[in-house]
């Protein structure tokens, strides 16, 4: 795939075909309306097939073949070796289909192929094979008692665990989300973004073929309004996994509060700083980075580096190297090899940001892009766009635009750095570029968030958590800690005679 060329992508793509109907109890179903929406080519505003419209029914019927399928242990009591053996399968099999896995999700949200085919697909087949490995290698305890007194404390899958993911890294949030759950033995309802369900519905497929028994992994696509809300109000669903927008992480808090108090873990909303001090020798570096955190998949990240500080003596220089670096990632053809940049997932979000963008103008230094563009008259594109010397209080610096849009703000001083790097709502990520390594740990250790990476951005890893603070949300994905969110603790208390 690293040396398909651009018509080796297209004619790949042309040969897709696209699964749009739920997955329920091991099938491809309807939803029970007969309803459906069309999933739409961001790039160039084709139709490429209508989806299952699910509905409080279709989730119903989700849940009801996930708990069956976990009271009767067909997964939730398998050997932990056979268990392993089964995601290690899907494993094979996804990698098998990594082609096919990244052309869904740039069709489907426009992100660029071969990030898709180098980044995301494999990703996920990584993320898989990692928890699937942690399942013969997660030990219970056993509690320090007296003589005559055996307590036994086991981690136990909680029962069917909903899951609500987001549009703009489809078949790795999916991930994120099932492969921790199912290897603790979980049934999952996934309730994938409505801009992008087709590689999730191919994911359930898949996962079938490789032996997850029915019931176990179901796909319901569907809007949000219905859907994701009838998932979240549900009486037998245990455990509800979210990432998106804070107010959409909000809502879920309430229906949990509404319904049957179920656990939510809300992955939500970001700003992150990207604080550069000018003891940082390598600039160049820090340039590259500092464009590749707002930039990389058009903006849409929820960690993405939006908020770059550089200190004021070496930000004139910061900001021009910047500039030709965004004037070097013009967006175009997603399943072109030479673009730097893909769509803007769909209308709505595209037409958002540049409200941001027309604003902005009003109010900081635009100094390159801020327009929208089309390829041959189709498609949702934005260039990547820098406004210089912007307020702290501005919208561009407090809001979380989710697209290609870097606000540059400058500094005086390390507290003043850190203070503004602070003033947010939200508290995902952030990071700081130095050579002073006491500055690092003592700027790491002040700032207000989940993860904060030194002369890197966006550090992330299957061995360590990612998630937030404040209106970030405390969700927490990766590492063996997303494996708590999952399970429950439960203590067997045995007499005997010592």
């Amino acid at each position: 795939m690293l040396d398909y060329t651009h018509e080796d992508w297209k004619s790949r793509a042309a040969s897709l075909s696209f699964r749009g109907q739920a997955f329920v109890d091991g099938k491809f179903v309807d939803a029970v309306s007969g309803k459906t929406f069309d999933s739409i080519n961001p790039a160039t505003g084709a139709v490429l097939t209508q989806v299952a419209e699910c509905d409080e029914e279709d989730i119903n019927r989700a849940v009801a073949a996930g708990r069956a399928a976990f009271e009767d242990g067909r997964w939730s009591r398998m050997a932990p070796g056979d268990r392993k053996a089964v995601m290690l399968k899907l494993v094979d099999l996804i990698r098998d289909n990594l082609e096919e896995m990244a052309l869904l999700d740039s069709l489907d949200m426009g992100k660029l192929v071969t990030d898709a085919a180098t980044i995301d697909a494999p990703g996920s087949a990584h993320f898989f094979q990692w928890y699937a490995e942690t399942i013969d290698k997660v030990y219970d305890e056993v509690a320090p008692t007296g003589p005559g007194d055996l307590a036994l404390v086991k981690r136990v899958p909680l029962g069917v665990v909903g899951a609500v993911t987001p549009w703009n890294f489809p078949l790795d949030m999916a991930t994120w989300k099932a492969a921790a759950a199912l290897a603790a033995g979980n049934s999952v309802v996934l309730k994938p973004a409505e801009q992008s369900p087709l590689s999730a519905l191919r994911l359930a497929e898949l996962a079938a073929e490789a032996g997850v028994p029915d019931g176990v992994f179901n796909v319901v696509p569907g809007f949000g309004v219905v859907a994701g809300k009838a998932l979240g109000l549900h009486m037998d669903v245990d455990c509800l996994a979210f990432t998106g927008s804070t107010a959409i992480g909000k809502m879920f808090m309430q229906y949990s509060g509404q319904s049957n108090l179920k656990q939510v873990w809300p992955e939500t909303g970001g700003k992150s700083p990207n604080l550069v001090f000018a003891d940082c020798e390598d600039l160049d570096s820090a340039a590259d980075m500092a464009a590749f955190g707002i930039f990389f998949n058009q903006g849409e990240v929820c960690s993405a580096n939006s908020r770059l500080y550089v200190e004021r003596s070496v930000k004139d220089a910061f900001v021009d190297k910047l500039i030709a670096r965004a004037q070097a990632m013009q967006p175009g053809d997603p399943l072109d090899p030479a673009s730097k940049m893909g769509a803007i997932v769909d209308e709505k979000q595209t037409q958002g940001i540049m409200r941001f963008v027309e604003e902005g103008k009003k109010t900081a230094n635009l100094v390159t892009g801020g327009e929208r563009i089309t390829l041959d008259g189709k498609g949702c594109f934005v260039q990547p766009t820098i406004f210089d010397d912007v307020d702290h209080d501005n919208p561009l610096a407090r809001d979380e635009i989710f697209g290609p849009v870097l606000s540059v703000i400058p500094f005086d001083s390390e507290d003043q750095a850190v203070t503004m790097a602070n003033d947010s709502v939200y508290g995902l990520a952030a990071s700081v570029w130095t050579d002073n390594l006491s500055r690092a740990c003592r700027v790491s250790d002040k700032l207000m968030a989940g993860t904060v990476s030194v002369n890197t951005v966006d550090a992330l890893s299957a061995m360590t958590p990612f998630g937030g603070m404040k209106q970030s949300g405390f969700g927490r994905d990766l590492s063996l800690h997303s494996l708590e969110k999952y399970t429950a603790l439960k203590t067997t208390w045995i007499k005997y005679k010592a």
